[in-house]
């Protein structure tokens, strides 16, 4: 594992969160969220999903956690040193900031988060993408600002720009002993083939050069999916 980029490595995958703040256009300061990433690739693209919906919203992005109105820690729950320090992160971002929400794989084991940390505001499992968003709205109203929302919303990026990670599908079949994928993250689901070759597309025409492609079993993609077609650019493609 020591050979791998830093950003690539799963003890070492807290994310660089950009810092996005402004004022908004009567002065006053947008609502403001912070982000604390772990786990492995996967979770660092449902991070990168989040914080694109809170950005288009009109949340500002705030690199520390003093700078925030509450935080978000996406956990790993995959083995017990992850679940460690996932708890290690909650507590540290309680203590700095106080205003906390869990989402990601531990939080599959609510009790398990809410036994440790009792005062986080809401626990929710993986890629619950709605879930989270109705936890910060909960948390932290937005506050429209008619000059902010009139802006195109861009992803936000949590890797460095020459490459990017293009998830193809969620979730796991097969039941081994030794993982506990499936229980945290469910059955295979791929995406539409369409829908990740539109993503690629524009990764590509946004500077990426290099598309690292991730799930939970790629080898399995489209399977759940059979032989669907997909249309693109006047022609189909398959999923498998």
């Amino acid at each position: 594992m020591s050979d791998n980029p830093p950003l690539l490595r799963p003890d070492l995958a807290r994310a660089l969160v950009p810092d996005t703040r402004r004022l908004r256009s009567d002065g006053t300061a947008q609502p403001t969220i912070g982000m604390v990433s772990l786990g492995c690739p996967k979770a660092l693209v449902d991070s990168e999903r989040i914080l694109t919906r809170l950005r288009a919203e009109g949340y500002a992005i705030s690199p520390d956690y003093k700078g925030a109105d509450a935080v978000i820690v996406n956990t790993c729950g995959f083995l017990d040193s992850a679940k460690a320090e996932s708890l290690e992160a909650i507590g540290e971002a309680l203590q700095e900031n106080g205003r906390v929400i869990v989402t990601g794989c531990l939080g599959a084991e609510p009790e398990y988060i809410t036994g440790a940390h009792p005062k986080v505001l809401a626990v929710t499992g993986p890629h619950q993408y709605e879930a989270v968003l109705d936890a910060v709205h909960g948390a932290v109203p937005p506050s429209p600002d008619p000059f902010i929302d009139l802006l195109p919303a861009t992803g936000v990026s949590l890797t460095p720009r020459h490459y990017s990670y293009l998830k193809i599908s969620e979730g796991c079949n097969h039941h081994c002993k030794f993982c506990i994928i499936p229980d945290m993250r469910g059955r295979l689901v791929s995406r539409p083939a369409h829908a990740i070759l539109r993503e690629a597309e524009k990764l590509v025409e946004a500077g990426v050069r290099e598309l690292l492609v991730i799930s939970q079993d790629t080898s399995a993609y489209g399977v759940d999916r059979r032989h669907d077609l997909s249309p693109w650019k006047g022609g189909e493609v398959r999923a498998h």
